[in-house]
C-alpha cells in the first residue's frame, strides 16, 4: 500500500483545511440556550456560517428564527479586543468563536446582556435594536438582574452594577491586582466546572459575589522564544501539592452594606458550586482531599451556613453540572453513587433506575427535573423528573444530547449520526407536538465517519474500529493506529458524528484501520469504571488500550499488529509516549501532543482527585508520571507541544525531552510558537494532522510500498 493508494479516497486532502476552518465543525452550530417562562421565545447563539467565526445572538419564536445582535454591524469587522479577564475565561471554556459568544437574561428573558470588544451591549427581546450601555471599564461576563432593572458586571477585577442609562455604581472593589470579585479562580473554572463567580438575588436587590486572592498560588511564567523581545507573562497555577488561590463568598446589597458567608474554609477551602433560588442563597463546598461535599444553607441576614447535605467517598466525591439544586418545594436535588450507577435523587429520594447513568442535571423547573442519562455508554439522552409520572427520556434518536426546558418547550441539542442537530417541541414531548429544527450552518464533513461498533476483551470495552473507505477485507495488512483520549472526564466512541470520529476516518483513509477505545477511568459506565483509576493514572488505561488491540486484531485478521502507532492529545498524549516507553512490543511510533509527563507539574484539584497530595502519596505521583522513564524509548516518538500552554506546561515535553537526549533516547520535538492547550490557529491545526499522518507513516514503515 502507496501514499498515492491512500491518496484515492475521495476528499481526504481536503480535510484538514476544513476541519480547521470550521473550528473542529463547531461553527455555524446553535448552541447556550435559554427558554423564557412561557416558553414562547428561544435565545441562541450561532454564527454567521460553518466557516464564519462570528458569533451572533437569536431568537426563536412561532416558528421563526429572528436575528437579535450582529457583532459585524455593531462594532464592525475588525480584530475584537478582548480584555484579560475574558481571553482568559474564553480560554478555558475551550471557546472557538468571537463575537457574541456568551450572553444573559433577566428572569423574564425580556432583557439579554452580552458583551463586545469589552463594552456592555443590551437588547430587548420584545422588539428594538441593540444598544449600549456606559460602563466604567472593560466588562466581563455581564448579566442583568432577575427584574431587568440592572445590570452587573466585573470590570479590572471588581464588581459593578448599573442601569440602563448608566448610573454606574462598584459594590465591590479590588484591593489589589491578586484580588478579583465576580470571577472564578483557575481551579474553579478549569477543573472543577464552575465558570462564574457571582449570582443575582431572585428580588435583584443582592448579590452573592466570591472574592478570590492569588496571592498565595505560584507564578508560572509564560514567555515567546519566537519573539525574545517580548516580557514573559506570569500566571498563577496552583501545582499539586502547593496553595490554591483563598476563595471567600460575601453577600453585597445595592446601598453598600456587605454580609461575609461563613463556613469552615480550613477543612473545605473548595467552593464547587453556588447559587440563589427561591429558598435563599446556597454553597456546595469540598475538602481537600475531595472525599466529602456539603450542600450548605446560606442565612441572608447574617452568612452563617447550615449543612444540608453531606456526601463522601472513599475515593473522591464526583461533581456533577447543575447540582445542587432546589425544586419548588425545596427538595435538594443532588447526585448519589453506588458501586456501579450514579443516580438522581430529589428529596433524597433516588428517582431513576440502577444502571442508568445520570451525567448532569440541566435546569428544574416546579418540582421537576430536566436532566441527562445514558444506560448505554455510546448514546447519552435527556430525561424528565416528574414526581408521580417518575424518569421519562426525551429525546429519541441515537447520539449525544443536551438542552433546555422551560415553559412546556424543550430543546435538544445533539450530536447524532447525522452530525449536530438542534429540535425544539412546543407542547407536552412525546404527545401531539412535532418538533421544529434550528437550523445547523455547520459544513457537511468531507470525509463521513464509516465505524464500526465493537466490544472488546474480558472488560467488554467500547471501542470503534475505522477502515479505509477503499479497503477491501482481505486485500492486505493496514498498519494499525490507535487514536484515543483514554482518561477521567472524556469520551470518544458513541453513535454520533462528533469531530473526534471524522479525524480517526480521516487518518484511516491515509491508509490506517484506527482503532479508539474508551476504558476505565472514563465517564459513561458507573462510578466502580470511572474510579479504577484511582491511585494509578497509567497501568489500567494502558492495559485496556492493549487488550482492546489484541482482541481487535484476532477479530480483524487485516489489521497488523507488527506495526502500530497511537496518538493522543493531553491525557491521550500521556498515554501515547506512556505506550511506546512501557509497552514497545505492542507499540511501534507514537505522537503525544501536549503531554503531561509528570502529574508532578499538573494543578492541586484535578490530580490530587486521582492521587492524593503529593507529599502524603509520592508513590502515586511516581507510579503515574513518564519522567524516570525516558531510558526505556526505543520506539519513534513525536512530541508536540504549544509554548504558550497555561494547562499543561511546556515544561513537560522540555524537560522530558532532555531526559531522552540525555539517555541518548532519539525523538522528535514540534515546538508550536504563541499556542496555547488547544491550539487556535488555523494553518497550524490543518498542517499539524499533515504532519502527524507523515511521522506515523514513515516510523510504521507505511507509505512506501510496503
Amino acid at each position: 500500500m502507496d501514499r498515492t493508494t491512500a491518496a484515492a479516497a475521495p476528499n481526504s486532502d481536503d480535510f484538514p483545511r476544513q476541519f480547521a476552518r470550521t473550528r473542529r465543525f463547531s461553527l455555524g452550530v446553535p448552541r447556550h440556550f435559554t427558554v423564557s417562562p412561557d416558553g414562547r421565545r428561544v435565545l441562541f447563539v450561532r454564527t454567521g456560517s460553518g466557516s464564519d467565526p462570528v458569533g451572533r445572538l437569536w431568537q426563536y419564536e412561532d416558528g421563526a428564527e429572528r436575528l437579535l445582535a450582529d457583532p459585524v454591524a455593531l462594532v464592525g469587522t475588525g480584530a475584537e479586543a478582548v480584555p484579560e479577564e475574558e481571553r482568559l475565561r474564553r480560554e478555558r471554556a475551550r471557546e472557538r468563536s468571537v463575537g457574541v459568544v456568551a450572553y444573559a437574561a433577566d428572569a423574564a428573558v425580556g432583557l439579554v446582556a452580552f458583551a463586545l470588544s469589552g463594552a456592555l451591549w443590551a437588547v430587548r427581546t420584545e422588539g428594538g435594536a441593540p444598544f449600549p450601555v456606559p460602563a466604567a471599564g472593560p466588562v466581563v461576563d455581564p448579566r442583568p438582574s432577575p427584574d431587568g432593572r440592572h445590570i452587573a458586571y466585573v470590570s479590572q477585577r471588581s464588581l459593578h452594577v448599573t442601569d440602563l442609562d448608566g448610573n454606574d455604581r462598584q459594590v465591590a472593589r479590588s484591593e489589589g491586582p491578586e484580588i478579583a470579585y465576580g470571577l472564578s479562580d483557575y481551579t474553579a473554572a478549569e477543573s472543577i466546572g464552575r465558570p462564574r463567580g457571582y449570582w443575582w438575588a431572585p428580588d435583584g436587590r443582592r448579590l452573592l459575589v466570591t472574592r478570590v486572592d492569588t496571592s498565595p498560588v505560584e507564578r508560572r511564567y509564560i514567555s515567546d522564544p519566537a519573539d525574545p523581545a517580548k516580557p514573559p507573562r506570569a500566571i498563577r497555577y496552583p501545582v499539586a501539592g502547593t496553595a490554591n488561590a483563598e476563595v471567600t463568598v460575601q453577600l453585597l446589597a445595592l446601598d453598600g452594606k456587605r454580609v461575609d458567608v461563613v463556613w469552615d474554609r480550613a477543612a473545605y477551602e473548595y467552593l464547587v458550586a453556588a447559587g440563589w433560588d427561591a429558598h435563599g442563597p446556597f454553597l456546595a463546598v469540598q475538602n481537600r482531599d475531595q472525599r466529602t461535599v456539603r450542600t450548605l444553607a446560606v442565612d441572608p441576614a447574617t452568612g452563617a451556613t447550615e449543612v444540608l447535605h453531606e456526601r463522601t467517598d472513599p475515593a473522591w466525591v464526583e461533581l456533577m453540572a447543575g447540582t445542587p439544586a432546589r425544586t419548588a418545594s425545596g427538595a435538594l436535588v443532588l447526585p448519589e453513587d453506588s458501586a456501579d450507577t450514579r443516580c438522581l435523587t430529589v428529596g433524597g429520594l433516588r428517582v431513576t433506575p440502577d444502571g442508568l447513568q445520570v451525567r448532569a442535571v440541566l435546569g428544574v423547573e416546579g418540582e421537576q427535573v430536566l436532566f441527562t442519562a445514558g444506560d448505554d455508554p455510546l448514546e447519552t439522552h435527556v430525561w424528565r423528573y416528574e414526581p408521580g409520572l417518575g424518569s421519562r427520556r426525551l429525546s429519541r434518536e441515537p447520539g449525544r444530547y443536551g438542552g433546555a426546558a422551560r415553559g412546556g418547550t424543550l430543546v435538544l441539542a445533539g450530536v447524532t449520526p447525522r452530525g449536530s442537530e438542534v429540535t425544539v417541541v412546543r407542547g407536552e414531548a412525546g404527545a401531539d407536538a412535532s418538533p421544529q429544527a434550528l437550523a445547523s450552518l455547520a459544513e457537511e464533513p468531507v470525509i463521513a465517519p464509516r465505524a464500526s461498533p465493537l466490544t472488546l476483551g474480558k472488560r467488554e470495552l467500547r471501542a470503534a474500529l475505522h477502515l479505509p473507505s477503499w479497503h477491501t477485507e482481505g486485500a492486505g495488512k493496514l498498519p494499525v493506529l490507535l487514536d484515543p483520549y483514554g482518561g477521567p472526564g472524556l469520551q470518544m466512541v458513541g453513535r454520533d458524528r462528533g469531530w473526534p470520529s471524522c479525524v480517526s476516518q480521516w487518518f484511516a483513509e491515509q491508509g490506517f484501520a484506527v482503532l479508539v477505545v474508551d476504558g476505565r477511568g472514563t465517564p459513561g459506565r458507573g462510578p466502580a469504571w470511572e474510579k479504577a483509576v484511582h491511585g494509578d493514572l497509567l497501568r489500567p488505561v494502558l492495559e485496556d488500550q492493549v487488550d482492546a488491540l489484541r482482541a481487535a486484531g484476532e477479530r480483524f485478521t487485516d489489521l497488523d499488529l507488527e506495526r502500530v502507532g497511537i496518538r493522543g492529545w493531553s491525557f491521550g498524549g500521556f498515554l501515547a509516549a506512556a505506550a511506546v516507553l512501557h509497552r514497545p512490543e505492542v507499540f511501534h511510533a507514537a505522537v503525544a501532543g501536549a503531554p503531561p509527563t509528570d502529574q508532578r507539574l499538573y494543578d492541586t484539584y484535578w490530580k490530587e482527585r486521582f492521587l492524593g497530595h503529593p507529599d502524603e502519596h509520592p508513590e502515586n505521583y511516581a507510579r503515574s508520571s513518564l519522567v524516570g522513564h525516558g531510558h526505556r524509548l526505543r520506539r519513534p516518538l513525536l512530541l508536540i507541544h504549544g509554548l504558550a500552554d497555561d494547562n499543561v506546561a511546556v515544561a513537560n515535553t522540555l524537560r522530558f525531552s532532555a531526559e531522552l537526549l540525555a539517555a541518548g533516547r532519539p525523538h522528535s520535538v514540534l515546538p508550536l510558537p504563541g499556542a496555547t492547550h488547544a491550539p487556535s490557529d488555523d494553518v497550524v491545526n490543518e498542517n499539524l494532522l499533515r504532519f502527524q499522518r507523515d511521522f506515523l507513516l514513515d516510523a510504521l514503515g507505511a507509505g512506501r510500498g510496503n
